[in-house]
């Protein structure tokens, strides 16, 4: 005789944690039929049903649809690869939800306006696609048609993003403020007029690739910043006239007025701290140890400058 026990469907319910209603559901779908009815026609399950019932629970609480409840309990399909199927849209729902919450984290950080708020929304929903389509819309304006291309294809690459596949809060975060501040107009043409003069620097020169201007003020300049050396001060003559005949040198120019403004224009465009939060913001995203600050250089320079020019 079989002393296997039956459950009825409120006995089932109190064994397995689900409500009748649910159990009556899988029922109906066919997903955990009734083993069988007693002789008022009302449903039994048996222990086999009920451990059935218990897998579903636990596949649906992990997030598995119908479909895949189903193809695992009927066995047309092995647990692990219909697992691995739903960990890999989860995986995908998780990283959508992450840049959902850079975006979010954003905008309770700053003072947004209704633009920097649609593009929030837009840029929680955008796959990776229509992201890079955003990043090199911004590099376009800023380098597109530029000479040597050589150089500048290198400075490109050199300023583009890359949002790893899995990245971290801080890299999410950086990449939503990264994508605003792309989209600013005044910061794109800023960043245009400092690629238009570093390009205007290599016009002319014999195709040898040199440091850039500013990277070299900054080098020689960073001693009497160290030092304490004021910029309007007697002392600061050497490091300006220092300056100033390496820039002549690798353009092949006199030291001269002219010299003087066309530096200056370089210092002023490379003065916006747009620029240096982007780089900053940069280095966060793609995993880059961030480099030196130029600003305090640049400030330095500028003011040394200005005084001279001024006497």
């Amino acid at each position: 005789m079989d002393h296997e026990p039956w459950y009825s469907i409120g006995e089932l319910a109190r064994r397995t944690g689900l409500t009748v209603k649910a159990i009556r559901f899988y029922a109906d779908r066919g997903i955990v039929p009734p083993t069988g009815r007693d002789r008022n026609g009302h449903r039994r399950y048996d222990g086999a049903a009920a451990a059935r019932l218990d897998l579903v629970r636990t596949l649906r609480e992990l997030g598995l649809d119908l479909a895949g409840v189903r193809a695992v309990v009927d066995r047309e399909a092995p647990l692990a690869e219909v697992a691995a199927t739903h960990a890999d849209a989860l995986a995908a729902q998780i990283r959508v939800l992450r840049v959902r919450h850079a975006a979010l984290t954003v905008l309770a950080n700053r003072r947004a306006t209704t633009e920097e708020l649609e593009l929030m929304r837009d840029l929680a929903g955008f796959a990776a696609e229509e992201r890079r389509r955003l990043v090199d819309g911004f590099l376009d304006a800023v380098f597109d048609g530029l000479t040597p291309a050589a150089e500048f294809a290198g400075i490109r690459q050199s300023m583009t993003p890359y949002l790893p596949a899995e990245p971290t809060a801080e890299q999410l975060e950086a990449w939503a403020e990264l994508i605003a501040l792309a989209q600013d107009p005044e910061f794109r043409a800023g960043l245009r007029r400092l690629a238009r003069l570093h390009a205007a620097d290599r016009a002319g020169t014999d195709g040898v690739v040199r440091r850039d201007a500013v990277a070299t003020a900054r080098d020689q300049v960073a001693p009497a910043l160290a030092s304490g050396v004021e910029p309007t001060s007697p002392a600061a003559e050497r490091v300006v006239t220092a300056v100033l005949a390496r820039y002549g040198h690798d353009l092949g120019r006199p030291v001269d007025p002219a010299l003087r403004r066309r530096l200056r224009d370089r210092l002023e465009s490379v003065a916006d701290p747009r620029r240096e939060r982007y780089l900053r913001l940069l280095c966060v995203v793609n995993g880059w140890p961030v480099g030196d600050d130029v600003t305090p250089a640049v400030r330095w320079l500028r003011r040394a400058l200005g005084a001279r020019t001024a006497a």
